[in-house]
Parts: C-alpha cells; structure tokens; sequence
C-alpha cells in the first residue's frame, strides 16, 4: 500500500482522536480506540495511513443500517390496450413491439367492424411472410450440408495404420516372433516370416472389426475420437472391407502355409477378440479376463508355427503373456476410467476399483511363480528363475504399491514399467533358453520313464 505526505496522520493525532472517542462515546467505542492501537503497533512504520481507517467505514454502515435506504425506480407497466375516451366505440390496440410493415401489407391492411350490439374494436390484420423452399433450393442446401467423402491415397498409410492399432499389433507380432524362438526346432525363415505376418493381419482385422464396432462409443472418449471412423476419415464400407481381406488372406496364409492349428488359432483370436471381447466390454467386467486370453493366444501361435503341436512350453509362454496383462491394463485403465463411463464400459477400474488393483497384484506375483515353473518343464534352464527375478519383484513391488495407494502416481508407474518388462521378460527367457539336444534328452527321458 502506497503511503503519501497528504495521508499521513502522526501518532500523537490518533492517541487525540483515541481520547476524543473514549470521552464522547465511552465504552461503545472503546473497542474502536483499541483497534486503532493494534494496528498501530503492528504497523512497522511510525504514521498511520488513511485506509488504516476504512474500517471505521464498515463499523458505521454496520451500525447504522436500519437508517440507510434506497429509492429503487418504479416497475414500469407493460403496455396494454389504451382506451380513446373521446370515442367510446373505437379501441386501439398498441403493439407491444411496433411491427415494421412492408407497403404491401399496409395496402392489403382492411379494418373490419363487427356488427354486434357492443362496441365495435379496429384491428389491424397483416399477412405473415412464410417461406416457401423450392426444390431446387433444397437440394442446394443438402449439398452444401453433406460433402462427398474423398480419400486421399496418400493418407492411406496413416489412417490404416490408426485403424489396426499398429502399436498393439507389433506387441502381437513380438510375441509370436518369441513363441516361434522358443520352440526347440531348427529356425526358419521362411516359417518364421510367413508366420509373423500372417499373425499380424489377423491382429489388423481383429483391430478394424473392433473400430467399426465401437463408433458411437468412441466418439465420447478423448482417447479414441480422433479414429478414422469416427473422424469419418473413411468409410465404414472402406474399414470393413480392409479388415475382411486382411482376415482372410492372415487365416488363409496360417493355415496353408505354417498349419492348420497355427490357422485355426488364427481364426480363434479374430473371433473372440470381434465376438466376445468387444460386446462384453459394455455388458461386464468379465471382458479383462476374455482380453487377457486374446493376448496369450500370439506366443502359442508361434510356438505351433514352429513345432505344429501344442506342449507345456507354449502353455508357459502363454502363461506369461496372460498374467502379464493384467498389471499392465490395469494401470492404464485406472487413469482412464472418466474415459471408459464416458463410453459406457464396464472395466474394473470403472465398477470395481478395489478388485482392480488387488487383481494386477496377483498377476503380478504370478509372473514370479510362471518363471520358475519354465525351466521345470524343460523350456529354460534354471539361470531363467535367478534372472528375471529382479524384474518381476520390482513389478510386483510397484503393483503393491498400487494396491495400497491407488492413486495415478502409482498406476502411472506400473504402466510404464511393464512396458519394458515384458521386453525383458522375452529375452531373458530366450538368453537361457535349453538348449535343442537337453530338450530332446529331457523328452525322451520322460518317455522311458515307467509309468505307475
């Protein structure tokens, strides 16, 4: 607060004006005159200002409030029928809002008499201009409200790209690549390759099938409005069309040129992913456990590619991946459940947030016990348990940590960390991977030995 010369009023003026007060108004003002001197003494600077004294102002609009008045303006009255007295016969009425009268309607204007034994009133009677659109004006506008939906052949990749989540389909294409490296077989390529595709265009049509599906719901997610379809980027036509050429030639390419269980596995992955997982995310909670099993079906894929049989090792791999989501979509489903109400999904971030988070800690502790379950049926040696061990207590430790405070710190932690865990997980799994001539050993061992 800024002090000027002009403003100042010394110490020994307001020790005056104190005396004053106590002499004239005695102990009604006794509390004033200590007011004055508490904010005396706790000013610093020897002068009390002006607006030391604003509130003596309040005090005296406090007190005197019964005498304070205020004149408020007469409410006008609305405008009605005025009379002519010196013609009792003829009433006129005034328009609230003068109507502005083109000279046609003035022309056309007829006052009209009634021919009752009352009194006879003059009204003013205007036509109302309607309008009246053509047919050719109606098409122009139609026109001009809907567009032709052009696609720009070079913003195909993209939008194919938004369309098959090609984030979420690499993760489905490194995991089979791994299931196919486990495998106790010779590498190759040429499976391995036609295996990895086909894999990968069956996750592009199980992803497009989904986006179709979901529009209206992702239209009200800030997360999915800026997908193709519902940007109307392209047509549903379009989108359905991509994701039945990509399912078909995926299937067909698994079950024609890996095998039939590799195709077949295929076709189970678009199935439940389009027919169970997408409906059961706005029905029940029960859809995380159908997602999870989706995503541990590319590992087994992989694994069949290369031995065209389902053993205990892919049920390992598969193992991983399945608990593994958990912690995973968990975490990033706990910061986006204003995004999932908004959509209408039923997750458990969403209904059941205390399941939630006590479920990623379970899968998380599992992951523990699935590690040292590997090298028990012959797909890793036993440096595997010992190796991942610091990785998945740290996960385990963060899922803790977001059970107990389930707060977006700790979710946000967990998701980021099991974004490199599962990376890590795979390669330390395939650093100590057994050897081909010890599985073959461990198998035939297993089957000499007699059986009870």
């Amino acid at each position: 607060m800024y002090k000027t010369p002009c403003s100042r009023l010394t110490g020994l003026f307001g020790v005056s004006v104190q005396q004053k007060l106590v002499g004239h108004h005695g102990a009604r003002c006794n509390q004033t005159a200590r007011s004055l001197l508490q904010l005396h003494r706790r000013e610093p600077s020897p002068w009390l200002t002006y607006q030391h004294l604003i509130f003596l102002k309040r005090q005296y609009v406090a007190k005197n409030i019964g005498e304070l008045h205020q004149r408020a303006a007469p409410k006008q009255a609305p405008a009605r029928s005025v009379v002519d007295e010196a013609d009792d016969a003829v009433v006129r009425q005034v328009p609230r809002v003068p109507v502005i009268q083109s000279p046609v309607a003035e022309e056309t204007s007829v006052s009209v008499a009634p021919e009752t034994s009352g009194a006879a009133t003059k009204t003013s009677q205007e036509t109302p201009h309607l309008h009246v659109e053509t047919d050719e004006a109606r098409e122009a506008r139609l026109d001009r409200q809907w567009k032709q939906l052009k696609v720009d052949m070079a913003d195909l990749p993209d939008v194919y790209a938004r369309l098959t989540k090609i984030k979420l389909t690499a993760l489905v294409v490194m995991t089979t690549a791994a299931g196919y490296a486990m495998a106790p077989v010779p590498f190759d390529p040429v499976i391995f390759s036609v295996s990895c595709l086909g894999t990968g265009l069956a996750s592009c049509a199980a992803n497009s099938i989904n986006q179709f599906f979901e529009v209206p719901f992702d239209s009200n997610m800030n997360r999915t409005k800026n997908r193709p379809l519902v940007r109307g980027q392209i047509s549903p036509l379009h989108a359905v069309t991509f994701a039945l050429a990509c399912g078909v030639s995926g299937v067909a390419l698994l079950t024609w040129a890996v095998n039939p269980l590799t195709g077949f596995l295929g076709a189970l992955t678009i199935a439940l992913y389009t027919c169970c997982y997408t409906p059961l995310k706005r029905l029940t909670i029960v859809n995380t456990w159908v997602g999870a099993v989706v995503g541990a079906i590319p590992p087994i894929m992989g694994w069949t590619a290369a031995t065209g049989c389902l053993d205990a090792g892919a049920l390992v791999l598969g193992g991983f991946l399945y608990s593994w989501q958990f912690p995973h979509f968990n975490a990033l489903s706990w910061n986006l459940r204003a995004d999932y109400s908004r959509g209408g999904y039923r997750m458990m971030s969403v209904t059941h947030p205390a399941m939630c988070r006590r479920v990623a800690l379970r899968h998380s502790v599992a992951l523990v016990g699935l590690s040292a379950l590997a090298p028990a049926l012959g797909v890793t040696t036993w440096t595997f348990p010992a190796a991942v061990l610091p990785i998945n207590a740290y996960i385990s430790f963060l899922a803790f940590r977001f059970y107990r405070r389930g707060d977006r710190a700790s979710a946000r932690k967990l998701f980021f960390c099991s974004l490199w865990h599962l990376p890590m997980l795979l390669l330390l799994a395939l650093t100590c991977k057994k050897p081909r001539q010890e599985r073959q050993r461990h198998d035939n061992a297993d089957a000499d030995a007699p059986r009870s």
